[in-house]
């Protein structure tokens, strides 16, 4: 691996974990599809689908925990919605992360499509009054959690993006969790689930180990400085750049597919 090569995956995996950060998802809406298209865009090695999408699962596993730890003060993270949606997502990932083997590489790119797709609608539905809510107050369906995260689960274990693009739409839209409670919440959700499509994919022999760390070494720098930045943005842009990015993310992959 040259070291172009190197710089580039260090810049995609800092990029993507910073954003990871501040938005409360895995980063893998963001560094899946510049993995895939950036590399060859420079005349640098090209990643197959599914070596993308086990960087991705082990990545995440790291920008989650870096996540976590920044967040780990305060009455942010709600341990009761990390408990349920946490354990339904980690059997969901552990069957899509198997499952995923037996898929061709533009079945794994169709599933990313079509749940970027559905967190891309959702994330434009309005969500009046939910930061209103104190965070010591806020109340939620425990089983219609614990049935999306375990559906989300699958899919996200499929693609290796640990399904938080997906989650955040669902705890702001569906469960009416408040934007900040939600980012803390999903970054702990998404670490839990990143465990079950990581196992998947290092089991079924669809991990490149140095990329995988090179992407670590930037979680790791990346993820605690973006929750820092996320702590203070306004919760409506935070809403608006992530709908944004999932949207963009979305029409990139469908415009490849078809």
């Amino acid at each position: 691996m040259d070291f172009a090569l190197i710089i580039t995956i260090f810049l995609i995996g800092f990029i993507g974990s910073y954003i990871s950060g501040m938005l409360g998802i895995g980063g893998s809406i963001i560094k899946y599809p510049m993995l895939l298209y950036i590399p060859p865009l420079f005349g640098l090695s090209a990643f197959t689908a599914h070596e993308v999408s086990g960087i991705s699962a082990v990545q995440v596993f790291f920008a989650t925990l870096g996540g976590v730890w920044a967040y780990r003060k305060g009455d942010y993270l709600n341990k009761t919605l990390i408990a349920y949606m946490g354990i339904s997502i980690l059997l969901g990932s552990f069957i899509g992360g198997f499952g995923s083997k037996l898929m061709s590489e533009e079945g794994i790119n169709v599933i990313y499509g079509i749940l970027a797709s559905i967190a891309a609608i959702m994330m434009f539905v309005p969500k009046k009054g939910i930061d209103d809510i104190p965070l010591d107050q806020v109340k939620f369906n425990k089983w219609l959690a614990a049935s999306l995260a375990f559906i989300v689960g699958i899919g996200s274990g499929i693609v290796g993006a640990a399904g938080a693009f997906l989650l955040v739409p669902i705890m702001l839209v569906v469960l009416k969790i408040p934007t900040r409670m939600t980012i803390a919440s999903s970054l702990a959700i998404t670490f839990i689930s990143s465990i079950g499509s990581t196992i998947g994919k290092i089991t079924t022999g669809q991990v490149e180990y140095f990329p995988a760390f090179i992407m670590i070494i930037a979680s790791l720098l990346a993820s605690p400085l973006g929750a820092m930045t996320g702590k203070k943005v306004n919760t409506k842009i935070l809403q608006i750049i992530l709908a944004v990015l999932i949207f963009a993310t979305a029409v990139k992959i469908w415009m490849d597919i078809l």
